[in-house]
């Protein structure tokens, strides 16, 4: 959910700039993208080089320093897994490339290791963005908060500081320095970030308060009754952390097989090798015999049948402004079979607007007029509620009038004279105070069972109007419910921290059946975590802090970037950048499609490694040939793979179904 605390803005009053608004890390900060950029540069500049028929000098010593810069690091760790009894396809790669280039096939060798270079580099970059992200939540929190001493002194402490049992002071507009129970005061709290409630949330004496949510203009009294340590807030970066840790690593499908693949292909490379020249065949014939084979029988159509669909789509989906990580995420995405959204910033806007305009009978108040009267009344406010009505008055070009003797008072509304009358507009529950007429109170009773907030507007004393308030819906929210559902099979469930009446009311206006309402954060995973250990692979989509753990837990996550917090975004596997809710099921099915194309060439590829070390074994394969049959399976696999650059393949699946 979003609010305004998720914004990239300047820092609130009252507390630090957060962490989650500093730069995040470039690509050349990480060692891993420094040396992967470097033997990128390097096989540029040598491929026209050695294509053009260049000294041979020049583009060796290119093709050389290609080796060593993108090679080292992966032959390295993979030296080190070999140390621990682990053969990994790291090393095999590099023997591979270094096997090309012994006899001659310098340019193949050199691609592998650009591939494998980069692919590393991305994924370091994508794990210290995500730790960074993380550790930045806690600056959400204050460092600092007002306690009462007993004999009503006040100081400043650290909020580390802070144990249960402490009162402390929260002025209006800091932020809450920890979880605890308001002892008196009244104010609105804004806890989008916590619960995802779109509104700020009256609290007055009794109600529970979080750290890192926002006081409104009244002051509070509160007792600590959470460490800092274990605070809503903490918990929040500890279940992120958990389940990042915890997520099985997720490997493409030829990596799943590369431990038998790896030692499969060395013994056998030494059997092609030793049993010939056992019998009595030349050293130049088995060397022979025994590199062709490794050409052969390397994996290069393999990673290429992999790569070059997962990166197409990729590059497709980036067009239509979905952001998908990696090609592990791309390879994911296509496997869910269940989706839980998120209500507040995903479903809808996230933004709160005058949906109803009820004058009551006897005002002499039309629409326009009601929402006039209200608008010059609330213009003065900073709260939410009030920015909407006035918005919803500039929208009609109404001109405002003065408002004198502005007061506003937390948790009831504000109170003013314009064009001499008082006005008040407010909460029903505060201002009618339980002596509204009957149809007063059916018109406030309507717009709450429909999930609007209902908003009161009395003129000297008597009501004279009901504004209906809502975060509104997304266009394309019902079509793309209905889109995941086919799918998956499966209606999607609905997850927030909003109300349950606002939430059910919603959903039923989606098309959505099962409903999970009032939650927090550790809620929200705690629910996916259920779902993931019955067997459901659970794509999570969501734009909040609140939204993290579940993101985190989930098979796959997707964040919505508008107004998505850092933290959605880093911990998510994938970012809808333009808000357009509709891609998510077009993601989905262009996943599912890149899938289908990789098992398509990995059956490519594999038929033509077969034939080929099969020709091998038993007769002689010609070099030549064998470098041909070989080049020609990664030449097919990767123009299958390229396809999916093309327009006609991003799915159009909401235009069908809307």
């Amino acid at each position: 959910m979003s609010s305004v605390l998720d914004q990239r803005s300047a820092p609130p009053v009252g507390g630090p700039r957060p962490a989650l608004l500093r730069r995040p890390t470039r690509l050349p900060a990480l060692p891993e993208a420094r040396w992967a950029l470097a033997a990128l540069l390097l096989f540029l500049l040598a491929l026209p080089v050695y294509l053009l028929d260049g000294p041979a000098w020049l583009w060796g010593a290119l093709f050389a320093a290609t080796y060593v810069t993108g090679g080292w690091e992966p032959g390295w760790e993979g030296l080190k897994a070999l140390k621990g009894k682990t053969l990994d396809v790291d090393l095999l790669m590099v023997v591979a490339a270094l096997g090309a280039a012994a006899i001659g096939q310098i340019l193949d060798g050199a691609l592998l290791i650009v591939i494998f270079a980069t692919s590393g580099a991305l994924e370091a970059i994508a794990t210290a963005r995500t730790a960074e992200s993380v550790r930045g939540l806690l600056d959400l929190a204050p460092t600092t908060a007002t306690r009462l001493l007993p004999d009503g002194t006040e100081e400043r402490v650290d909020t580390e500081r802070l144990a249960v049992g402490d009162t402390v002071l929260i002025r209006p507009g800091e932020r809450i320095g920890a979880d605890g129970q308001v002892l008196d005061g009244v104010s609105d709290v804004d806890q989008a970030t916590i619960t995802g409630e779109p509104l700020p949330v009256a609290k007055q004496a009794g109600d529970e308060v979080f750290a890192g949510t926002v006081n409104g203009t009244g002051a509070l009294r509160a007792r600590v009754e959470r460490d800092p340590s274990d605070s809503v807030i903490a918990r929040i970066v500890k279940m992120v952390e958990e389940a990042s840790e915890t997520k099985a690593p997720t490997q493409l499908f030829i990596e799943k097989i590369e431990q038998r693949y790896s030692i499969g292909m060395v013994l056998a490379t030494f059997a092609v090798f030793a049993v010939p020249l056992a019998f009595g065949d030349t050293l130049r014939s088995a060397l022979l015999r025994a590199m062709t084979f490794m050409i052969v029988a390397s994996p290069c159509a393999v990673v290429l049948s992999t790569m070059p669909p997962l990166l197409s789509a990729i590059a497709n989906a980036g067009r239509r402004g979905v952001l998908a990580k990696s090609a592990v995420v791309m390879e994911r995405l296509g496997r869910i079979d269940a989706v839980a959204l998120d209500k507040t910033g995903t479903l809808t806007e996230g933004t709160p607007r005058v949906t109803d305009l009820r004058p009551l009978s006897g005002s002499d108040l039309d629409e326009g007029s009601l929402l006039w009267l209200a608008a010059s009344a609330e213009h003065p406010s900073e709260h939410p509620l009030a920015r909407a009505v006035v918005a919803a008055a500039r929208e009609r070009n109404l001109p405002l009038a003065e408002a004198g003797d502005f007061t506003s008072r937390p948790g009831q509304g504000v109170t003013a004279t314009v064009d001499g009358h008082t006005v008040q507009v407010g909460s029903p529950a505060r201002l009618l105070d339980g002596s509204a007429h009957e149809s007063h109170g059916k018109v406030v009773a309507e717009l709450e069972d429909t999930g609007r907030t209902a908003v009161v507007v009395l003129r000297d004393g008597a009501p004279v109007g009901v504004l209906g308030i809502a975060d509104r819906l997304r266009p394309d929210a019902a079509a793309t419910v209905a889109a995941l559902t086919r799918l998956t099979g499966r209606t999607p469930v609905l997850l927030t921290g909003d109300n349950e009446r606002a939430a059910r009311y919603l959903a039923a206006e989606v098309g959505i059946t099962e409903v999970r309402a009032g939650l927090l954060p550790q809620d929200k995973a705690a629910a996916v975590k259920e779902w993931e250990a019955g067997g459901k692979r659970v794509l999570v989509v969501g734009d909040g802090v609140n939204d993290a753990p579940a993101l985190a837990a989930a098979h796959s996550g997707i964040a919505m970037g508008k107004a998505g917090s850092d933290l959605a975004l880093e911990t998510a596997d994938a970012v809808v950048v333009r808000d357009e809710l509709a891609t998510i099921p077009s993601i989905v099915q262009l996943s599912r499609t890149a899938r289908r194309l990789v098992i398509q060439n990995l059956v490519v590829a594999g038929a033509f490694i077969t034939l080929l070390v099969a020709w091998d074994l038993i007769g002689t394969l010609p070099l030549p040939l064998g470098v041909a049959g070989h080049e020609g399976s990664t030449v097919i696999v990767g123009l299958n793979g390229l396809r999916l650059l093309r327009e006609a393949a991003w799915p159009r699946l909401t235009r069908d179904t809307a």
